[in-house]
């Protein structure tokens, strides 16, 4: 026999004796939070158990369907020759390092049991496979199997469909408000504009409600609400301390006005525009305003500081550092208006300036020694 031909076995021998690890990739942890199954899950048994428990708990998660594929890849290479083991590993629900760390981990204790030297990766989809350069970290990846579910095409399938996606936006308080509540608020205002003749105004009322309703769900400020609002004494106090923090606003902008009517009302109409641009008018009207909106703003981070000191939270450090840094600029921005309407000289700006300079980083340097002192101290206690 030649060596050319005993190399050529040699090397098929070598191929039929690999050692490969078929792992089922699970980011998302739907087996472990919908059919409590915890993982890794090793071996053919375990893992047929394991996919059965998760079809019973939802037959529409395309992971038990995976898990199948996983166990018949196995005996696959089983029936080829191949020294094989399956598995599955799991992530986190909000998937992110964490849980990319967890599939690590549990693919390393895998290949301390089951010595492997490749791995075949199953999964269905595309944020499953995104670890994949991380079992590269621990282990080759020798294959990649993406499972793809056939489902039926018929118009009966599509309406199921259809169907079950309208009940959830009539039954379903989280979609419904939105895609039931404004479109009929807007059909009951354009209603009453039609029998009242006012549509041109009211179609101004329901275009700005419509963009209301945009910008609320855009940026999430029924969330962010809803947390403030909270039935706890924090929240009650983030919302007291919010709606006087708006009235004093509101208040700040009646108090320039008052501070400048007397201008204002006795000038001229040709000669009220000159009147509202002149720097005195201007100077006035923030002079008269400026207390309130301090206050108002000083009142909306008073109640967030005290929302936090009442939950123990370390974020009224920085809660502290923001009043502190309002009441800074307080004579500083008084200072320049007062440069602005008496014409001193800009050199006077420099003491508050400094001064408020001085005592932000002050009291900065000394907050964020406590935090570094009480976060040392939590990290101790746990």
């Amino acid at each position: 026999m030649s060596t050319k031909e005993t190399n050529l076995r040699k090397g098929n021998t070598e191929t039929k004796t690999s050692r490969l690890l078929v792992i089922c990739v699970d980011r998302d942890d739907d087996i472990g939070s919908k059919a409590g199954v915890n993982t890794p899950i090793v071996g053919r048994n375990a893992c047929l158990e394991a996919a059965q428990r998760l079809a019973l708990e939802d037959p529409e998660d395309a992971d038990s369907n995976s898990i199948f594929a996983a166990v018949k890849t196995f005996e696959d290479l089983i029936s080829k020759g191949y020294q094989a083991e399956v598995a599955v590993v799991s992530g986190t629900e909000n998937k992110g390092v964490q849980g990319d760390e967890k599939i690590a981990s549990q693919v390393r204790n895998i290949v301390e049991v089951f010595s492997a030297n490749g791995a075949v990766i199953v999964s269905d989809g595309e944020d499953d496979e995104s670890v994949i350069p991380i079992i590269q970290n621990v282990l080759p990846v020798v294959s990649v199997k993406r499972v793809v579910m056939r489902v039926s095409r018929s118009v009966e399938y599509s309406y199921a469909v259809l169907g079950r996606y309208l009940k959830a936006i009539a039954f379903d308080s989280k979609y419904s408000k939105f895609f039931l509540g404004v479109p009929g608020i807007l059909l009951v205002i354009g209603g009453i504009a039609t029998v009242l003749g006012l549509t041109k105004e009211i179609f101004a009322v329901m275009v700005s409600i419509l963009g209301g309703a945009f910008l609320i769900r855009a940026f999430d400020i029924d969330r962010a609400w809803s947390h403030w609002t909270k039935p706890t004494p924090a929240g009650f106090i983030r919302v007291f301390t919010l709606v006087a923090g708006i009235l004093f606003v509101l208040a700040s902008i009646t108090a320039g006005v008052s501070s400048v009517s007397s201008q204002i009302s006795t000038a001229k109409p040709d000669e009220l525009l000159k009147v509202v641009m002149d720097k005195q008018t201007i100077g006035l009207f923030v002079s008269g305003m400026l207390p309130f909106l301090w206050m108002g703003i000083g009142c909306i981070l008073g109640g967030s500081l005290l929302s936090s000191w009442f939950r123990g939270s370390i974020r009224s450090i920085t809660d502290i550092l923001r009043i502190i840094v309002l009441l800074s600029l307080y004579p500083i921005i008084a200072q320049f208006n007062t440069v602005i309407t008496r014409d001193e000289s800009p050199f006077t700006l420099i003491p508050p300036l400094l001064l408020g300079l001085a005592v932000i980083l002050i009291s900065a340097s000394l907050l964020f020694h406590k935090y570094r002192r009480k976060k040392g101290g939590e990290v101790l206690s746990e």
